[in-house]
């Protein structure tokens, strides 16, 4: 059933809009009715209405109004399209939503281990997330929050103890320039690829982006995390690694 034209105070009344708000997506190109009468007065058809429908849909998203100009005017885009667009601006925002939730606990576990939380701690605690977003997918992190749990805190510390007993050994062969094939370089190489493993899940892409936050944000992470690799280590130990058998 095709509806009669209506002014823009009806369509206004029918859709909860304000005319100012309709008269403003005219102006701006968004929402320019088909039809005017003799004197003037905006007509809105029903191609008008769906259209309307859309990019309240789209504005609903968080898209502003020229992007949703963009969107509507660049291809005609069906129900079931601006759905889909819908769903993925949802699932970007819950992805948003669950990294300020770590954001959030990662903050609480360490008011939970001090009486009075500094400036300095507070904000080595955002540069840690930040870093961490920089370099690891949103599905990344999803199986590192995985795993953290699986492992456990206690277990967590147990691993954290172990980095800070093999960087400084690792530190101190390569001041002394022994041998990165040389069994004692070897026994901890098998313990770092270990650890490595079980912190990623066997996952080479993982274990690539923490080598490569590694590398970029090193001084970063050592004010939070105490000793971490630097990217020195990473090529004294990958001959090690090689030698592995």
């Amino acid at each position: 059933m095709t509806l009669p034209p209506w002014k823009v105070g009806e369509l206004a009344s029918r859709t909860g809009m304000s005319v100012r708000a309709l008269h403003h997506y005219d102006e701006i190109g968004l929402l320019t009715p088909t039809l005017r009468t003799p004197s003037g007065h905006r007509l809105y058809q029903q191609a008008d209405i769906a259209r309307l429908q859309q990019i309240q849909s789209l504005r609903l998203m968080g898209i502003p109004l020229e992007e949703v100009k963009q969107l509507l005017d660049g291809a005609a885009m069906s129900p079931r399209e601006v759905i889909d667009l819908h769903l993925a601006r949802l699932h970007e925002q819950i992805a948003l939503q669950n990294r300020l939730a770590e954001r959030l606990h990662g903050l609480a576990t360490h008011l939970d281990m001090v009486e009075v939380a500094s400036i300095d701690d507070l904000c080595q605690i955002i540069q840690v997330t930040t870093a961490m977003e920089k370099y690891f997918t949103t599905e990344q992190l999803e199986v590192l929050r995985d795993r953290r749990t699986r492992i456990g805190e206690a277990h967590m510390h147990e691993v954290h103890d172990s980095w800070n007993e093999i960087i400084p050994k690792v530190r101190k062969a390569m001041a002394e320039n022994v041998d990165p094939t040389s069994p004692e370089i070897l026994a901890i190489a098998r313990r770092w690829k270990a650890l490595v493993e079980e912190f990623t899940g066997g996952d080479p892409k993982i274990a690539q982006a923490v080598k490569t936050m590694y590398e970029h944000e090193g001084p970063t992470l050592q004010q939070k995390l105490g000793e971490v690799p630097t990217p020195e280590m990473f090529t004294y130990m990958s001959k090690a690694f090689a030698a592995l058998v």
